[in-house]
């Protein structure tokens, strides 16, 4: 089962993420409450933790096992190779930042396990280490849970988003948040297990799809899901980076993968679809290629307003992109699949 069109919404979620990485004296933080979308935009990994989720189970429902090594193989192909990509370019402009320590940490995707080290290197790394938990228990949870139709992982799934909600906002009240860029800071954003609830609404949400799948005209309640979601991080001033966002970001994704109306339409249409096949590579990537952007000026000695250099930083990390999934994410992708494991 193939969604087109769930496919342009993480380039939706990259590009809100990128912006808000790239200047705070960007004109877009210039608008009174447009500015909080951007500075809480990393609500938008909380959108792919879900979103991956739910495409794990589209991916898998119809086996009734997955193979282990196979299934490893497989997210590996998929993901290492521009992981890895994204810290070579990193190395360019900041080589001075080469540590044997961080890169072993960087290298297994374990980084974001201990706090003080999630945002080592080429930072949006962290949380790929978290997407490699997810897929590390994922063939487990399917086999056992998933595919024998056991309620209790309904229980357990939501019970740890209600537990995640209650600890992710007593936290800080009970003054053991010590600020950005402290230990307790990256113990509360980056640690897998805050994010665990995420994927695992993400594949109910899949399980509930497969079984209930209808397609119907829904435009009028995506676009009613998508002013709430607007409307929620404009105004509400609540914590929402560890899952509580699930609550919009569920209802959007099962009502745009079963739309067929016109917002369905718009979103399969080959350029977008596109866009959303090479939002990994922006995602992992666009922190190294600001840096090259801004050493490429800064070496030409060119003095553009900070706006400007948005739109120059927007259009060549779109053609990278572009670039690094053709070349690379795509041809290493389907070499690696082609390795087959003997079984004994």
């Amino acid at each position: 089962m193939k969604i087109s069109q769930i496919t342009f919404t993480r380039f939706i979620a990259a590009m809100a993420i990128v912006i808000s990485h790239f200047n705070k004296d960007l004109f877009l933080y210039k608008i009174d409450y447009i500015s909080n979308l951007f500075l809480r935009a990393n609500v938008g990994v909380s959108y792919f933790f879900i979103l991956s989720g739910f495409i794990m189970i589209i991916a898998y429902h119809k086996k009734d096992k997955i193979d282990y090594l196979e299934f490893y193989k497989n997210r590996f192909a998929r993901i290492y190779p521009l992981y890895m990509l994204g810290l070579l370019l990193y190395f360019m402009t900041r080589y001075e930042m080469f540590d044997w320590y961080k890169l072993v940490l960087y290298g297994l995707g374990i980084q974001s396990w201990i706090p003080g080290e999630a945002m080592i290197l080429n930072f949006p790394g962290w949380s790929i280490s978290v997407e490699f938990f997810f897929y590390l228990i994922f063939p487990f949870l399917y086999n056992y849970f998933y595919a024998k139709k056991n309620k209790m992982i309904w229980v357990f799934a939501i019970g740890l988003w209600l537990i995640t909600q209650v600890f992710s906002n007593l936290y800080p009240v009970y003054g053991a948040y010590e600020g950005p860029h402290t230990k307790s800071h990256e113990f509360l954003y980056y640690f897998p297990f805050w994010h665990l609830n995420e994927f695992l609404i993400g594949n109910l949400a899949g399980i509930f799809f497969v079984r209930n799948y209808k397609q119907k005209n829904y435009d009028r309640q995506v676009i009613a899901v998508f002013l709430l979601i607007l409307v929620s991080l404009m105004f509400v001033p609540l914590f929402y980076h560890n899952g509580l966002m699930a609550l919009f970001f569920v209802p959007a994704i099962l009502l745009i993968s079963a739309n067929n109306g016109r917002i369905s339409k718009l979103f399969s249409l080959k350029p977008l679809e596109y866009l959303g096949e090479i939002s990994y590579g922006i995602y992992i990537t666009h922190i190294p290629v600001l840096y090259l952007v801004r050493e490429f000026l800064k070496w030409q000695e060119y003095t553009f307003s900070i706006d400007l250099v948005f739109v120059i930083y927007i259009i060549v990390m779109l053609f990278s992109s572009a670039v690094f999934y053709q070349c690379i994410e795509k041809p290493m992708r389907d070499l690696l699949r082609k390795i087959h494991f003997s079984k004994q």
